[in-house]
């Protein structure tokens, strides 16, 4: 379950690591880092085969992000989400976001007890469109349900 108070952690940090980000324009978690862009922060892509992410370079690991960041936004299969977490903490990285939209996304049991065993403030889960500021009516609604089916803790 996320709670408000390591959603809001997260969105205060200004420089963030987006794991997991496509080289396909077309590809959802593009839309996400654009949004994230257009409201002023600054975001590293990592991709694992590295390219170009809208005139940006995609770094290959979070271990190659200098300056560091302080936060990481997870758009892995969760199957791999486990491995980048220790990677952030190795990195230095102090809160996590473990997004998911439909199905589990990026959340594991394993992904989960590698951050709280660092010692991070996690997100498990939800989608932060649903949390950014100007989103749109859809993400508005879909955080409205999110809060009453009890997937968000005050």
């Amino acid at each position: 379950m996320a709670s408000k108070r390591a959603i809001d952690s997260f969105l205060a940090c200004r420089r963030l690591a987006m794991v997991g980000v496509s080289r396909d324009p077309k590809d959802f978690s593009r839309s996400l880092y654009l949004a994230f862009a257009e409201r002023g922060y600054d975001v590293v892509p990592v991709n694992a085969n590295g390219g170009d992410i809208d005139g940006r370079p995609a770094v290959r690991r979070v271990a190659d992000v200098q300056p560091p960041v302080e936060a990481a936004l997870l758009l892995t299969p969760k199957d791999a989400s486990a491995a980048v977490v220790r990677e952030c903490g190795a990195a230095g990285v102090k809160r996590v976001w473990l997004h998911r939209a439909a199905g589990d996304g990026a959340v594991s049991p394993e992904a989960l007890a590698a951050a709280r065993e660092q010692g991070m403030d996690v997100v498990d889960g939800a989608c932060p469109f649903m949390f950014l500021s100007g989103a749109g009516f859809f993400h508005r609604v879909h955080a409205f349900f999110h809060r009453m089916s009890g997937h968000l803790e005050a």
